[in-house]
């Protein structure tokens, strides 16, 4: 048997540029036959806004609160996790982390303020593991190899081009790879993801089953 997951998410509670709510997104991907979403809602300014520089874990509720209403429509063959994509103060770099607890991230200072090597060792220390987003999308600026696990090779919203330079950065930099439908809108829903051999149940059969690179990539 074979289970198909969704790795890049927004919703329209906490990302500015998402259009539908949790519930919504749970009923159109299981129609689609997935088996999970990875909540991966923008940790950026554009979600926290200016006065967020030294307290923004005064709206990490906030942050956390799409995927926790997501996870009230978990079932049993339908999983909801807990991720994020990061983007840094001044660079056009957005980072997915696979892996993250909610509890670690209420504790956490400004994630925005820190660079990528230091964002980098930061996750490591709790197991996470960092992939970047779209990588040949005109406005990224690649990062540093040495400060990434992987790279979103196929990414919903990136033409076959753009998708195409990533997977070869990925096989040129020997990391680990991943698919994500990159969803905002309802046109979005089932443009990209992975498909395992086994459930994914939380994030430790996540970052498990990434690591392990036994995984297809869905393209459409």
């Amino acid at each position: 048997m074979e289970y198909k997951y969704e790795l890049h998410c927004h919703t329209n509670m906490v990302s500015q540029c998402g259009r539908v709510p949790p519930k919504e997104i749970v009923e159109m991907y299981r129609a689609k036959g997935y088996s999970g979403i990875v909540v991966t809602e923008h940790y950026s300014p554009l979600t926290f806004g200016d006065k967020s520089y030294f307290k923004p874990q005064k709206f990490i509720d906030f942050y956390i609160s799409s995927y926790e209403e997501m996870k009230k429509y978990e079932t049993g063959d339908f999983s909801v996790l807990f991720g994020m994509e990061l983007r840094h103060y001044a660079t056009g770099a957005d980072y997915l982390i696979y892996g993250l607890d909610p509890e670690w991230l209420r504790k956490q200072g400004n994630l925005m303020a820190l660079w990528e090597k230091d964002a980098y060792k930061l996750m490591h220390e709790q197991g996470y593991l960092v992939f970047q987003a779209h990588p040949f999308r005109w406005y990224i600026r690649r990062c540093n190899p040495k400060y990434i696990d992987g790279i979103e090779i196929y990414n919903g919203k990136c033409d076959e081009k753009t998708n195409f330079r990533a997977l070869q950065w990925a096989i040129e930099t020997g990391k680990l790879m991943s698919s994500g439908s990159d969803f905002h809108t309802p046109e979005h829903c089932g443009l990209g993801g992975i498909i395992t051999k086994e459930p994914v149940k939380n994030n430790a059969d996540l970052i498990r089953v990434l690591k392990s690179r036994d995984i297809k990539f869905i393209r459409t």
